[in-house]
């Protein structure tokens, strides 16, 4: 339990854990670093001596956090049936990968990004399996299992008992016990610069055999720039698919690359991040891509970042 009158400096200091769970909770940067501006600016905008009855301006601050992101959570839905084809979470880079490795120079201004911890809990197909889940599972899942709040402060969030959200935490951890597929990153990086190796000599035959016959390909243009708007499926229509880019995009520079803290590829052209693709891999074979186009997702990729 913190002090009463908590200083500036500790306040600050609470900003990497709230974008972290922000992140886990919106699948998205931008949304995520809003949300906890938002909490500090309702932090500033209390009287000092209310600041000062708060005993953990963080606890504070993590609930009204996580309302923020119920909120925008519970109107996800209606702005994602607007999104032009499939909507994916934000992918984030390893920017110590890319200063060590060469490439695009993602040393620039701080970014909300670099402060999220890479962990299996950030990882693509895990976000993707918490997009399932209703907005009250979603949370009480990422604040209980991912980062060990107890359901009391959980039920101050969702305005529900500890029991109702023990509940719902087990309701979500059903779907995520069911989906996930555990990976190493040694193994996967191999199987994804085989990947990248028959993409770049259009070899069909390889990718075919890299790919899990019933794999599904999911890509995320946001409408902005051109790719398929619906699931490709199966491995042999994707390397048909992945084959045909190659050969309507000469000039593009495909890169092993951490996405999400798993081995990845990310293609660029002209320096310029165009594409991050992630992977899900299961007994040596690709069983999901996740493919981002969407040039506001790719914000964290770029020298501005």
């Amino acid at each position: 339990m913190r002090t009463v009158g908590a200083g500036t400096d500790e306040i600050a200091g609470e900003r990497r854990q709230l974008i972290n769970v922000a992140y886990r909770l919106l699948g998205s940067v931008t949304e995520a670093e809003d949300a906890v501006q938002d909490a500090y600016t309702r932090w500033y905008g209390l009287p000092r001596s209310r600041q000062a009855e708060i005993l953990s301006p963080g606890a504070w601050l993590t609930t009204v956090t996580s309302r923020i992101c119920l909120d925008l959570l519970g109107s996800a839905r209606a702005r994602r049936e607007r999104y032009v084809g499939a909507w994916l979470p934000e992918p984030l880079p390893d920017r110590t990968e890319w200063d060590h490795a060469g490439g695009a120079d993602l040393t620039g201004p701080a970014d909300p990004a670099d402060q999220i911890v890479l962990d299996e809990s950030v990882a693509t197909a895990f976000l993707v399996v918490l997009e399932s889940m209703t907005p009250a599972e979603r949370v009480a899942f990422v604040l209980h299992d991912v980062f060990r709040y107890p359901f009391a402060e959980i039920a101050e969030v969702l305005g529900r008992t500890p029991a109702a959200c023990k509940q719902l935490a087990a309701s979500a951890r059903r779907r995520v016990g069911v989906t996930r597929t555990p990976v190493t990153a040694t193994g996967q990086a191999d199987v994804v610069r085989h990947v990248k190796e028959a993409w770049e000599t259009k070899d069909i035959a390889s990718l075919v055999g890299l790919l899990d016959p019933a794999a599904v390909m999911t890509a995320d243009g946001g409408g902005v720039v051109g790719t398929v708007l619906r699931p490709v499926e199966g491995g042999a229509r994707i390397a048909q698919y992945m084959v045909a880019i190659a050969d309507k995009a000469p000039g593009l520079e495909l890169l092993e690359r951490s996405v999400n803290g798993l081995p990845g590829l990310v293609a660029r052209r002209g320096g310029d991040v165009m594409t991050v693709a992630s992977f899900e891999v299961s007994d040596g074979s690709v069983t999901r891509i996740w493919v981002v186009r969407n040039p506001e997702k790719l914000r964290p990729w770029t020298p501005e970042g």
